[in-house]
């Protein structure tokens, strides 16, 4: 499962959303304006800016405004 950290207002957040959709890809979506300790977590990785969107994955590696291709790749190379 993937946990896409956004916003509402980030367009790059819904095109991938979307794409996932399109893909039928699950995932769960966490704002972080409403959330400080997922706030917290996109910073520390994205050297201290709230970029978004982040992607975690379940095991834990996270990519920072990937595309769907990206992803998928990664969820292949995480399943093998």
């Amino acid at each position: 499962m993937l946990t896409i950290y956004s916003t509402t207002w980030c367009g790059y957040c819904h095109r991938l959303m979307s794409q996932l959709d399109r893909e039928n890809i699950g995932y769960t979506v966490i704002d972080i304006e409403h959330d400080e300790a997922s706030a917290a977590y996109v910073m520390s990785i994205n050297g201290g800016n709230q970029t978004v969107p982040t992607v975690r994955f379940a095991d834990g590696f996270a990519l920072t405004n990937p595309t769907v291709h990206q992803v998928v790749d990664r969820l292949e190379t995480v399943s093998a």
